[in-house]
């Protein structure tokens, strides 16, 4: 599967899954819920996503680093 999709879906699922824990712990506050999720998350995929990360910035950087074809 395509790193990319793989990362953005991790982070997403990752996203859910600490917005429900938060949920059930008993965070009503829907802005305050929404920022804590996306900072726990964020920090959370930084050490749990570094493999699906690293492959999907490798392969950026070969699609932007390939030469384009030569129109002749």
């Amino acid at each position: 599967m395509h790193p990319v999709v793989v990362y953005t879906a991790s982070r997403v699922l990752l996203f859910l899954v600490t917005l429900g824990i938060l949920k059930l712990l008993g965070l009503q506050n829907l802005l305050a819920l929404l920022v804590a999720s996306f900072l726990i998350s964020g920090v959370a995929s930084y050490v749990l996503l570094s493999k699906q990360r690293d492959a999907m910035s490798a392969r950026i950087s070969d699609r932007l680093n390939r030469p384009e074809p030569q129109d002749d």
